[in-house]
């Protein structure tokens, strides 16, 4: 396959014209690697989008067509700065086609008065559309050879629009054809992330946060030697620096400890990211594109050994215990799929879950589908459910092994009221619920205790 490294460049690494000219270059430097880039929408653009198809869907023409007009100022004016007169001339009716046709989109949705999953993908998918042709022409003026590639031409997906899975087979023998080529030429692809069409070649678009699943995706399918997700930050860290102003920089995390810790909170990552990857067995690299010259994370299939007991602490905030006790359904058979159907019904998550024989207790996000869920759950057993609670999750490999591991954790808390814990399920982490107020503080003491002597091998 391709000898290739993919590079995806997030939102804010492509928010302005200077954060455009730091990904050229970031690029420039990359070229023996042979890079196949791909890049979100800029900053904020795909919420504006997404603003702008509801105004129109509810009628709202001219908030609408007002807030497609502030974009294309903001593409010009960038287009401007990054180009220099004679490219901008020539590149300035290529955007202008674009704009022309959302707006058209916009004053359709405002016609019919109503906005489906499907126009959604269609408003949603010009960010990513327009970066795309704007960090081309930005690598062309830095003298790289670029082609675009609309990806909608590459990544297949089914027909679930606004969060779209890939079909992969399909997708891989696209990407073999158009974009082999031109790694091979020595030319540097260049693709819109989290936009695809499917077998119909109608728009889709593969969930927020795709740009990253989409990265991995061209990865997987090309074979690359590497994936590098560019961002705003280092890489991952042992917890949020907003609460421990001393958090460390992980430098190596295995592919399962990094999946885990972004679903329980940790914002660097979309989970499903890593799938891909780790399928190939490809290390993706967490890179700073605002100091390219930090190592970042690396995330491999497996990590070196770690003397600390964990890697990182996570906390997922707006959290919603639901107890469910039904002492007339003791062991009574098919209790636990009943409960599991309702959640099911209302589309509702599940995160933790421990059960007794006559209880079940299970955290969900905070959302307003939960009183609707505990009436329809009221019909087998009592239901109780209680806001503001938050999951602190600490993750590391193999905690089965350590022994008295819970006993090191929870002997720093013995006057925090812990509502839940949960630990078996996974050997890489070790779960519980607390109240909301309570994270900063939880935080700060397990991480003083846990990462005073970090292990040089695995943090910065």
């Amino acid at each position: 396959m391709a000898d290739c490294i993919v590079m995806k460049f997030g939102g804010t690494s492509v928010g302005d014209a200077k954060a455009i000219e730091r990904v050229a270059s970031i690029v420039c430097e990359r070229l023996p690697q042979h890079p196949v880039v791909v890049v979100s929408a800029m900053a904020r653009v795909t919420d504006q989008l997404l603003q702008m198809a509801r105004a129109a869907g509810s009628g709202d023409r001219k908030t609408a067509l007002t807030l497609a007009r502030e974009l294309r100022e903001r593409h010009y004016n960038t287009a401007g700065e990054l180009l220099g007169t004679a490219l901008f001339t020539q590149f300035h009716s290529d955007l202008g086609t674009e704009f022309e046709d959302l707006e058209e989109l916009l004053r359709g949705i405002s016609a019919v008065g109503e906005l489906t999953p499907r126009t959604t993908d269609h408003v949603a998918s010009f960010g990513e559309v327009l970066s795309s042709k704007l960090v081309t022409a930005a690598m062309s003026a830095h003298g790289i050879a670029s082609t675009l590639i609309d990806s909608r031409e590459c990544i297949v997906t089914d027909d679930t629009f606004t969060r779209a899975a890939p079909l992969f087979e399909e997708t891989n023998s696209k990407l073999r054809e158009l974009v082999q080529p031109l790694i091979k030429q020595g030319r540097v692809p260049v693709m819109g992330g989290f936009i695809g069409a499917n077998r119909a070649g109608i728009t889709t678009t593969i969930g927020r946060g795709g740009s990253d699943f989409s990265a991995a995706i061209v990865g997987a399918g090309l074979g690359a030697d590497k994936i590098e997700i560019w961002t705003d930050v280092d890489g991952m860290m042992t917890t949020d620096p907003n609460l421990c102003p001393d958090a460390r920089r992980i430098k190596v995390i295995s592919f399962d400890e990094a999946a885990e810790l972004a679903y329980f909170g940790a914002k660097v990552l979309h989970p499903a990211t890593v799938l891909p990857a780790i399928q190939k067995n490809i290390p993706v690299y967490i890179l700073n594109s605002r100091n390219p010259t930090c190592d970042g994370t690396r995330i491999a299939a497996r990590a070196p050994h770690c003397r600390n007991f964990f890697k990182a602490i996570a906390a997922k905030k707006r959290i919603t215990i639901i107890d469910i006790a039904a002492p007339r359904m003791l062991l009574a058979h098919g209790f636990l799929k009943a409960i599991f159907e309702a959640f099911d019904r209302h589309g509702i998550a599940i995160d933790v879950v421990s059960t007794s024989e006559v209880s079940v207790s299970l955290t969900v996000d905070s959302n307003e589908s939960i009183p609707a869920l505990a009436a329809d759950l009221s019909r087998l057993a009592d239901v109780k459910y209680e806001g503001r609670k938050a999951i602190v999750c600490l993750v590391g490999e193999n905690l089965r092994e350590v022994p008295g591991i819970a006993a090191h954790v929870f002997g720093q808390l013995t006057d925090v009221k812990i509502r839940m814990i949960s630990q078996g399920a996974s050997e890489i982490n070790l779960t519980f619920v607390v109240d909301e107020e309570q994270v900063p503080s939880i935080v700060q003491r397990l991480h003083k205790i846990f990462f005073a002597d970090p292990d040089p091998e695995i943090f910065a």
